[in-house]
């Protein structure tokens, strides 16, 4: 399982640009095969902050994720939403055990 965790900064002006952008990346990418969590959520403390948590099968899904047109079209909407600081990490994991 791929797991990818990270952050990315949206300006306080750009919030109500970007959720509707947002939410049909969330959408889509949850339909897609191999996909097993995609979350963006809000920093409590720092509003302009959204985490980043993505569950993924394998690497195929992954990459056949990075290929989407929904992908495509959310990377294309970065500079008009204002998005900076975008700091993802991919992580190589087994399935993990609840705590």
């Amino acid at each position: 399982m791929l797991v990818i965790m990270g952050t990315v900064r949206i300006p306080a002006g750009a919030l109500d640009v970007a959720r509707p952008a947002m939410a049909a990346m969330l959408t889509a990418s949850r339909a897609e095969d191999g996909c097993l969590v995609y979350n963006y959520a809000q920093d409590v403390l720092d509003p302009c902050v959204i985490h980043v948590s993505e569950r993924w099968r394998d690497r195929a899904a992954l990459d056949a994720h990075f290929a989407t047109p929904h992908m495509a079209a959310w990377r294309a909407q970065f500079g008009a939403i204002g998005i900076t600081d975008r700091d993802l990490t991919l992580y190589d994991s087994d399935d993990g055990q609840p705590i």
